[in-house]
């Protein structure tokens, strides 16, 4: 069936007026910036915005675009996913960083273990002999006679 020429015209002032409306940020609840909800918005199928009014859907994906691009969001879901992103981005890397950090402290706490394992073997090893320690290894005192 054929439009008339005021349908074509009230059929547009319909899709620009819902384009407007998304653009501004007036996203219908369940509804999101993207072609399906302008479609339903101006009361018409996806189909026919498709085809008809092509060229109306080429300029609402055009201007979404050029507002993304400038730094305007006009969904507040997609503004928060974008938000949502960027702080999972950065907990991953802080995460990476920590695991980092972990993994060199385990390997120093391991290497101390070791160090203090021998210490104890000599102490051990002192202990069970008769030899004492020499006099300046001994922590405190030095070889200089007391007073």
């Amino acid at each position: 069936m054929a439009l008339s020429p005021q349908q074509r015209d009230q059929i547009e002032r319909r899709v620009r007026a819902a384009i407007d409306r998304l653009l501004a940020g007036q996203i219908p609840l369940g509804g999101a910036c993207d072609v399906k909800t302008l479609a339903r918005e101006a009361g018409i199928s996806r189909a026919s915005l498709y085809r008809t009014w092509g060229h109306l859907k080429n300029e609402f994906e055009k201007r979404r675009a050029a507002a993304w691009a400038a730094g305007q969001q006009p969904d507040p879901r997609e503004a928060r996913i974008a938000r949502l992103r960027d702080l999972n981005q950065r907990i991953t890397g802080k995460l990476a960083r920590t695991h980092t950090e972990l993994t060199q402290l385990k390997e120093h706490h391991q290497l101390l273990l070791s160090v203090l394992a021998a210490k104890d073997d000599e102490v051990q090893r002192f202990a069970a002999s008769s030899v004492r320690p020499p006099r300046s290894r001994i922590k405190g005192r030095g070889t200089t006679p007391r007073a």
